[in-house]
Order: C-alpha cells, then structure tokens, then sequence
C-alpha cells in the first residue's frame, strides 16, 4: 500500500485513521487486523504511560506487498506526543556507521552513541528490518542491549520473522542475543495475506486506463522494454506534469559531486536527473550516496540497465571480513555468488532509498522488468525491489 501524506485523519488513532481512510479510497484487508489492533493498542499505551519501561513495540513481517509499511506509517504520524525517529533500516546503518568513524577517543562509542538516541527518542520505526552482514549483526547487538535498557519502543516491518533476521550468518552465535532481545522487547505479527497491494494496485490503474481508452497501456516511460531511446524518455520526462520541471533550470555538468566524490551525470534539469545504471551501481558506492542523492532530485532516469543476477559460482575463498570499523575473522570457505551481486546490491538499495524518499525512478532497459533479475543469490531481496518498482510505475 502507498504512504499516505498528513493530513486531519491522522490526528486520529491508527485504527481510526484506517477505518476513515477505508470510506474514502482505501480497499480493507482483514489480514491486518490484528496488526491494525496491536498498533492502536501501543498508541494508547504511549498517549498514557509517561516513562514506563514495559511497553513493548511491535515488530511486522510477511511477504512484500501485504501493507507492512503502510500501517507503520499510519502509526508512526499518529504519534504526537513521543520523540520518535522513522527511518530505512538501510539508512539508519548507514548513518551508525557515520557516527562510528566520527566517534574517537571514547572507550564505548556504541554505548554513546545509543545513549545519545535514547535521549533524542522514545519511539524509533524501522522499515525493511534486515541483517545479512556479520559488521552490522555485531554492531546492532550491542547497540539494541543497551537501546532497550533505556526504555527506546521499537515498531519494525521486515520481510522475515525475528528467528531469521540472520539465519545462515557467519557468528551466528553472536547475534542470538540479539533476537531473543527482540523476541523479549517486541510482538511479532505475521501479516500473512494473500494480496501484493502494490501488484493490485498497479493492474486495477492498467484496468481502468483499459476500460477508458480502449487500449492497452502502452507508456513507454513505464513499459520495459522502451520503444524509445534514452534521450527520447528524458525528453518527455521534463513535460510531465507530475514532475513540474522547471525548465529554466538547465544542469551543465557531466559530473556531480555527491559524499564528495564524483559521479558522471548525463544530463539534468531542475530536479530530474540522468544517469547511467555504471555511475550509480558501479563501482564504490554506499547507502550514504543514495541518501544525499535522493535529497538533490525529484525523479531519476536510469539507462543501460543491464540484466543482473544470473549464475551462481562458488569460487572464492574468504579468509576475512571487515565492516566499518568493526573486523572479524571468518577462517576459509568457500563463498558462493554471481559476478552481477555487487551492483545488484546497490541497485536494490539505490530503489529502497528513492522509494523512501517518494523520488520517482524511472528505467530505461532492453530488458523486460519481469526479467530484470535472472536469478541467483539475491532472489529474495529482489522480489521486495521488484515490487517497489511496480509502484513506482504509479507516481508518474
């Protein structure tokens, strides 16, 4: 389900707010009932507890699609009178690890530093709750330990159950505490219906385009593979009128400076931009660059896309990792991945980042969207990707 703005129905309760909404354009689903239930629940509960320690959060999981954001969102604005924090989990690592490199001379920094939330916050929402890194597992269980000991309420979506959150993992055995910690400190809530809201969304619009026009849907600014080239979709790009591109502002750079490091742009005006998929996907590219990235444009055209994924080869031998500022060993073993997994990466964090941003993606392939990811490692945290997409489709 989409995010829903501000506005007067959400000074109401979370379950008040859905039942309004439901009047006004909002299809129910009695698959989130019990989540709509556990949410208006912890709202009074904060409206009324002052400092109480026991209150615990919520933590949402299910498949893509089933509106796990969507209620937290609707939670987290109806929320008035708590500090409270609502970020990407995605970003909010990238900004811990900011914080760690900028943190010297203290003997405890993530101690400090989750001091130095706790402070600022009672209440923090994280969206797409996901550990697959052994620097980042360390990092959070000692971070959450010390979060929850000074009272911090967590409201988390995630695509998985806690007991998974690092299944698999090098040092697993590290990160346990961590998940009973969650277990402890949260209830966790399976929204496990059976509609994608996103996909139903999306073919409901293609349907009503159908029923009025007579025709299929065939804008070549959402259909993969474009008709048009590039240069061609970045034109009709700055006439759309959702965009309201200010044409007296033309770009005249071929490179931009984004975390103090070059990116070679194609083109840009006002706050459309072009890129290659290479410059942003390429190469050593962080969440951080996709954070500041989403601050500067409105809409981004992506060209040359490749197909990603693909094959999978084992054929390295890791003896070491390192994260940040925390390293660990892993001893010798065999790792097992696809030659198109790193930009992969960065493009599934690229799409997170300019969807939490409402920053409209725009993609120029040869390729099918349906066929964009060919399989391999990184399938299940591609279908998220894949769906984000599709409602993206819808922005423009």
């Amino acid at each position: 389900m989409p995010f829903i703005p501000l506005n007067p129905i959400m000074t109401l309760s979370p379950l008040s707010q859905y039942q309004a909404l439901s009047q006004i354009s909002l299809q129910p689903d009695a698959a989130q009932s019990v989540a709509l239930q556990a949410l208006d629940s912890l709202y009074y509960q904060l409206r009324s507890s002052g400092n109480d320690h026991d209150i615990k959060g919520i933590y949402l999981w299910g498949d893509v699609g089933r509106g796990k954001t969507f209620l937290m969102d609707l939670f987290y604005q109806s929320i008035t009178n708590t500090p409270k924090l609502r970020l990407h989990f995605h970003r909010f690592m990238a900004m811990l690890h900011q914080r760690l490199n900028q943190t010297t001379g203290i003997r405890d920094p993530l101690t400090h530093i989750a001091k130095d939330i706790a402070q600022q916050y009672r209440l923090i929402c994280f969206d797409e709750f996901f550990v697959a890194d052994i620097g980042d597992a360390i990092l959070l269980a000692r971070l959450f330990e010390t979060l929850f000991a000074e009272g911090v309420i967590l409201v988390a979506t995630s695509n998985i159950t806690i007991s998974e959150l690092y299944k698999g993992g090098l040092q697993l055995d590290r990160f346990l505490p961590t998940i009973e910690l969650l277990k402890h400190h949260t209830q966790e809530i399976h929204l496990n219906g059976s509609v994608d809201h996103r996909l139903s969304a999306y073919s409901a619009c293609d349907q009503q385009h159908h029923l009025q026009s007579g025709t299929a849907l065939h804008n070549p600014l959402f259909t993969l593979p474009s008709k048009l080239d590039a240069l061609s979709v970045f034109h009709l790009l700055k006439h759309n009128a959702a965009l309201a591109i200010d044409k007296n502002k033309p770009f005249k750079a071929n490179i931009i400076s984004i975390c103090q490091r070059p990116i070679p742009i194609k083109n840009a005006i006002d706050t459309l931009a072009w890129f290659e998929f290479d410059a942003l996907c390429n190469g050593p590219r962080s969440a951080l660059d996709y954070i500041e990235l989403a601050g500067q444009f409105k809409a981004i055209l992506l060209s040359e896309v490749p197909a990603l994924g693909g094959e999978i080869r084992s054929w390295i031998k890791a003896r070491g990792t390192e994260d940040g500022v925390i390293a660990t060993s892993t001893g010798e073993r065999q790792l097992a991945y696809s030659i198109q997994d790193d930009p992969t990466r960065r493009f599934i964090s690229l799409v997170d980042e300019l969807y939490d941003q409402k920053v409209c993606l725009i993609i120029h392939s040869h390729i099918p969207l349906e066929n964009l990811y060919q399989g391999g490692a990184l399938s299940f945290e591609f279908k998220r990707t894949y769906s984000r997409l599709i409602e993206m489709r819808r922005w423009l």
